[in-house]
């Protein structure tokens, strides 16, 4: 990383409060930033390996930071870290990939909910961690993170995590649960187009679709606005197949029950899977 990098991740974590009481601060708060961050680039997974990536690399670091008391601990990064507010260090996070990352049209997003490994203690009586991600898949990058309430669920940390998105000629896909209409207009009026998985969370919208498609697969799509595509892929010791029909005819989808609440609707399509597992068959 270059002095204009180094640059890149003070000036966009500069407004991240320091939570150490003034007189007690050894380590200046930035300097400890692109530590970690160069750090976790570099493959680091614990604060352990940060510290001894510090370490290792203490004098290249020299030529970019002051580093007046040396590299941090592992005790000092995890205090530390701790204690930030996390909104402004997403803040910071956010806004340094929006300045070092563009973007390009036609991005496909994938926002998904994980429960963080580890974070879960019966002893303590602490519930898991969980967070929903946003990555963008040809990039390979992930743009942001958030932390979803404990008394709530993955409803309502999507919009929050999307306002923080520049969507603009972007696909976003999530699956069932990002199912809402609220959602999926958010999405539209930030300039993305939206691709969600369809359970039976929505009233009537699944029953519609799947009439929809059963109507057109009995006249074996004639006359209908429509496209198919067969893929299959093998791999760690299983072979999987997967069809999809896509429809965007306007007279078919006057079909669905409240369509007028999803902005931008086009298109609806369904897919079917099959896999082969030595001689086991799923569909």
């Amino acid at each position: 990383m270059s002095q204009k990098g180094i640059d890149a991740i003070k000036t966009h974590f500069a407004t991240t409060e320091d939570p150490r009481v003034e007189y007690l601060v050894e380590h200046n708060l930035l300097e400890m930033i692109v530590i970690a961050i160069c750090a976790v680039i570099c493959g680091a997974n614990n604060w352990v390996a940060v510290a001894d990536w510090g370490v290792a690399k203490e004098e290249w670091l020299r030529q970019y930071l002051k580093l007046e008391h040396g590299t941090p601990s592992h005790d000092a990064f995890r205090r530390v870290f701790m204690r930030i507010d996390p909104e402004q260090f997403q803040s910071g996070f956010a806004s340094w990939i929006g300045a070092v990352f563009k973007i390009e049209g036609q991005e496909h997003i994938a926002i998904d909910g994980k429960e963080m490994h580890g974070s879960k203690s019966k002893t303590i009586g602490r519930r898991a961690i969980d967070m929903v991600s946003a990555w963008a898949t040809q990039a390979r990058l992930v743009l942001g993170q958030r932390k979803v309430d404990e008394k709530s669920n993955e409803i309502t940390a999507i919009p929050a995590l999307l306002k923080m998105l520049d969507l603009e000629g972007c696909v976003v896909t999530i699956d069932a649960i990002g199912c809402q209409t609220e959602i999926a207009n958010q999405i539209v009026e930030q300039g993305g187009d939206y691709l969600l998985s369809v359970k039976g969370n929505q009233g009537c919208l699944q029953q519609d679709i799947a009439f929809i498609f059963e109507r057109a697969q009995r006249a074996e799509f004639r006359g209908i606005d429509s496209d198919y595509a067969h893929t299959i892929s093998e791999g760690h010791g299983r072979r999987e197949g997967r069809e999809c029909w896509i429809i965007d005819d306007k007279k078919q989808l006057e079909f669905i029950r409240n369509r007028n609440k999803w902005a931008g609707l086009q298109t609806i399509a369904l897919i079917r899977t099959q896999r082969w597992e030595g001689e086991k068959f799923t569909c």
